[in-house]
């Protein structure tokens, strides 16, 4: 049983690390007295107090403290095995459960994990301003509570490069077998709204325009929508920079996509076409089961008569995919995504793309289809949905109904009545046209779409799509193949 001296210890540095995270952050404050010295006592430096400070270049400046940082997942696993019962806390603190004679190590790792939530969360994300230097230096700490944390890399940060197909949007989602269930959905959306914060209070414009401070900025989601919102107002060095933000990040994504896209299973075979006799189409198990016969057991030898191969064909007509998505503000991580998509499919053979962005106004994004990147420049983010004007125009680009799929993607909050954009989607449905309703193809896999459309859509056979972009591409794939 641990000394009531050590949990006094403890129980101050968890006081100590709520008062600093709500502002409380004197250094001559009782509890950072206390901090100071019990840290002394324990050979640790004073800069693990300091959350101005990172904990990338804190441990490469103290290697000795990284054992404690590593240590975290596996104490974590440790002490909520040994719980009676479930915590409250979204994440159980290091110590609840201790063995005996390792006091001054649990204190150095709750030292360590008060550093963590310190860096995230504490008194330097409230600042004023904020430089690139601290915006990139907060993207580095998050990801050093994941790693901690036994989390998946972009868990916290679905905006930050997270793959698409990854189980995000419940308790414990993106964690690894080995890693303590951690309520990372209540963290993701406390971080995604304090990176958004983030991002609002730097002058963007101001350090898009020195290139040292722009090749710090990390591309993630908030970035990405600021730079859309705000880019009519860029020019010189601040938009090539920005453009460069923009393309790196798209890049990054179309590599994960496509990916998605190549590796999901598609339409049915045409087995009205022999199969193409080439090596690589060679059907080996069933070429040695139609040869069985011949195998002769004096040599020892299979004797292969006839070859078999597998049908690889399929259909040559074309398919017409028009991708019609909201560009409201709310939908940002949506109009990226899909954006994108409509790209990788555009590369298909006998795949025909249109990409339709709309708010109140509608931008036909065709001739840019191929290319993410240049259709996102010509976005213009918007706030309202006039979708009976946007579906007006997706149905002059139908050639023929019974080949064309449509998805529709948004959160079908209209900026008048609901009931018109729905009749002119019951009649598309009706004429032939595979519709696809989505909701969300976020990274963050969850969503708010409006009810009423929700029952009216499901009631007429197009239940809406939401969550992960994979059910997306795997809807996709069936449709065009």
């Amino acid at each position: 049983m641990a000394d009531a001296i050590v949990l006094n210890q403890r129980q101050m540095l968890y006081w100590r690390l709520i008062g600093a995270t709500a502002g409380l952050d004197d250094v001559n404050a009782p509890f950072n007295v206390l901090a100071a010295a019990l840290a002394d006592e324990l050979d640790l430096p004073p800069a693990i107090l300091d959350s101005s400070i990172g904990v990338d270049v804190l441990l490469h400046r103290y290697p000795k403290l990284k054992p404690h940082f590593e240590s975290i997942q596996q104490h974590l696993q440790t002490a909520a095995a040994a719980e009676a019962g479930p915590s409250d806390d979204p994440i159980a603190p290091p110590g609840s459960s201790l063995v005996e004679g390792e006091d001054d190590l649990d204190l150095r790792r709750t030292y360590a994990y008060s550093k963590l939530l310190l860096n995230v969360f504490g008194p330097n994300t409230r600042s004023p301003s904020c430089s690139a230097t601290q915006y990139n230096q907060w993207c580095q700490d998050v990801a050093a509570l994941e790693h901690c944390l036994g989390l998946s890399p972009g868990s916290l940060r679905p905006g930050s490069g997270a793959p698409p197909d990854q189980d995000i949007g419940g308790s414990g989602a993106g964690i690894s077998g080995n890693a303590p269930q951690v309520d990372d959905r209540q963290l993701r959306e406390e971080l995604v709204a304090m990176e958004s914060d983030l991002i609002k209070r730097m002058d963007l414009r101001e350090v898009l325009k020195d290139d040292r401070l722009a090749a710090q900025l990390s591309p993630t989601l908030p970035l990405i929508e600021q730079l859309l919102r705000d880019k009519s107002n860029l020019s010189g060095p601040a938009l090539a920079n920005a453009k460069r933000l923009l393309k790196k990040y798209v890049d990054d994504l179309a590599a994960v996509l496509k990916r998605q896209v190549l590796s999901t299973k598609s339409g049915e075979i045409d087995r009205s076409v022999p199969p193409k006799r080439v090596f690589r189409n060679l059907d080996v198990k069933r070429t040695i089961w139609k040869n069985l016969h011949h195998f002769n057991p004096d040599d020892g030898r299979l004797y292969v008569n006839q070859l078999f191969y597998h049908h690889t064909a399929q259909k040559s007509l074309n398919k017409y995919l028009i991708v019609v998505v909201d560009q409201s503000g709310s939908m940002v991580d949506a109009m990226v995504q899909c954006a994108i998509l409509a790209s990788i499919f555009a590369t298909l053979p006998r795949v025909v793309v249109s990409l339709v962005a709309f708010d109140t106004h509608v931008i036909d994004l065709t001739p840019w289809a191929a290319d993410p990147f240049e259709s996102l420049l010509r976005t213009n983010l918007g706030g309202g949905n006039d979708g009976p004007l946007a579906m007006a125009h997706a149905r002059g680009l139908i050639v023929d109904p019974r080949r064309t799929t449509m998805v529709w993607i948004s959160d079908f909050y209209e900026f008048q009545n609901d009931r018109p954009l729905f009749e002119l989607i019951k009649a598309v449905k009706q004429s032939g046209v595979h519709f696809i309703p989505v909701g969300s193809v976020s990274s963050k896999g969850y969503f708010n779409v409006n009810e009423w459309f929700r029952k009216q859509l499901k009631s007429i056979g197009l239940p809406v799509l939401t969550g992960n972009i994979k059910k997306l591409i795997l809807e996709l794939k069936k449709q065009l193949h």
